[in-house]
Order: structure tokens, then C-alpha cells, then sequence
């Protein structure tokens, strides 16, 4: 395996060691949080002791910051990798100046966004962010299946990542608000969120084997020049033997 497949596979990796872990463990304390709070407010008393709360919170804001790492890092992956493949630096040497500054400012802004307080801040980087992600998505080199959107990997992702970012943006008004709105928008995000999540952890498995590694990239990219290019590329059904 070279260092192109090994860096390929750190998106999955991370996914899988560190994402899907915590998404478990943060559901699991926004249950509990929930339900002491239930109980609280009816009987006044609660068997869940009080530190669910701060570890749902403290859980929350690593799961946002993994997730948006983890953008961070399969969007680097491609764009940088088709900047090499295509010479992009000596084609358009602006292009790749402005993709390593947006890529830094993407990183400095959801940094601040964390060290933010004020409500004007939070939007602030908040928005930055977000607009850094769409952006940096967008580059060439990103495996997208645009045409597939409603099942692609890229587009649950970005989604779920923006979610992410809003929740954390909002962290501070769910308990400053007395009327319970933001806690109650943060909960229709979240459970969006988890069933993007869901959904990541399929087309990501596909994902994995439409992408071809470094070996077998000559093979594939000849194969299609040579039946996809000249008429059209479908798969058609075995034909079965008939029964006696």
C-alpha cells in the first residue's frame, strides 16, 4: 500500500475510531439528560446523577469538532491530491494560493467559534465556517456524485457537518432561553443529524469501493476511456440457465 492509499483510508479510520463512538456516547447522555430532567420536573428527584448534563456538553462540542476534522480532512485529501495529479500549481498558481488560505481561514474560524462568547461572534464564525466547508467542497477534486445527491456521501456529510457547527453556535442560548426554543431547535437539528449519520455510515461503505486505489486508478481510468466514453456504460444481467 503507498502513502496516496494510506492517507485515503485516515477519513475512514477516523470515522470509525473516533466519530461513530462518540455519536453513541453522545446520544446515550442526551437520553439521560432528558430523562432526569423529566423526572426532575415531575417528582422532583432523579436517580441520574446531575454530571450527565456537563458530559453531554463537553461530548457535544469534541463530536462537532471530530466531525468537521474529519471534512476537514477528506476535502484536503482530494484537492490537494488532484493539485498534484494535474499540476494544478503550474497551471494556476492563484487558484492554489487561495485554496491553502480558505482551507486556514476555514481552520482559524471554527477555532474562534469555540473561544467565542458573544452571540454576534458565535454567528459570526459560525457563518465563516460554514461558508469555508461549501467552498472548499466544491474545489475539483472532491468525489461528490452530484447526480446522486440524495445518496451521496459528500452531500450527507456537509450537511451534517453545518448542522454541527449551528448546534455549537447556539450552545450557550439553549440554557440562557427561558422558553425552551433553542433546546427544542437543537433536538430537530440533532435527530436530522443522526440520521445523516446513519446514512454516512452506508454511502461512506460504498464510497469505499467506487474509489480505487493508487494501483488500481491506470486500470479503472483506462477502462472507462475505452467502454464509457465511446457508448454508453451500463451493467447489464446475467443470463440465467432456464429450469428443466
Amino acid at each position: 500500500m503507498e502513502l496516496k492509499d494510506a492517507l485515503l483510508l485516515l477519513h475512514p479510520a477516523i470515522a470509525v475510531i473516533v466519530v461513530f463512538p462518540l455519536i453513541g456516547i453522545v446520544v446515550n447522555r442526551a437520553l439521560q439528560t432528558r430523562q432526569r430532567r423529566l423526572e426532575t420536573k415531575s417528582s422532583g428527584k432523579s436517580k441520574i446523577p446531575p454530571v450527565v448534563g456537563q458530559e453531554h456538553v463537553q461530548l457535544g462540542r469534541w463530536l462537532t469538532g471530530s466531525v468537521v476534522g474529519i471534512v476537514l480532512v477528506a476535502f484536503t485529501f482530494d484537492i490537494f491530491s488532484n493539485i498534484l495529479d494535474k499540476q494544478v500549481w503550474t497551471k494556476a498558481p492563484f487558484q492554489v494560493v487561495f485554496i491553502a488560505l480558505l482551507l486556514a481561514a476555514t481552520i482559524a474560524s471554527f477555532g474562534l467559534l469555540y473561544k467565542a462568547r458573544e452571540q454576534r461572534w458565535r454567528a459570526i464564525f459560525a457563518t465563516l465556517t460554514g461558508i469555508g466547508l461549501v467552498v472548499l467542497g466544491c474545489q475539483d477534486g472532491i468525489y461528490r456524485k452530484t447526480d446522486q445527491w440524495y445518496i451521496s456521501h459528500y452531500y450527507y456529510g456537509l450537511t451534517a457537518a453545518l448542522l454541527m457547527i449551528f448546534s455549537l453556535a447556539i450552545l450557550p442560548d439553549i440554557y440562557q432561553d427561558k422558553t425552551n426554543r433553542w433546546r427544542k431547535v437543537h433536538i430537530a437539528l440533532n435527530c436530522i443529524a443522526l440520521l445523516l449519520f446513519i446514512g454516512q455510515g452506508i454511502t461512506g461503505t460504498r464510497s469505499l469501493l467506487e474509489v480505487p486505489l493508487s494501483w488500481q486508478e491506470h486500470y479503472v481510468n483506462q477502462l472507462y476511456e475505452q467502454q464509457c466514453q465511446t457508448k454508453p456504460c451500463t451493467i447489464q444481467a446475467p443470463s440465467l440457465p432456464k429450469k428443466p
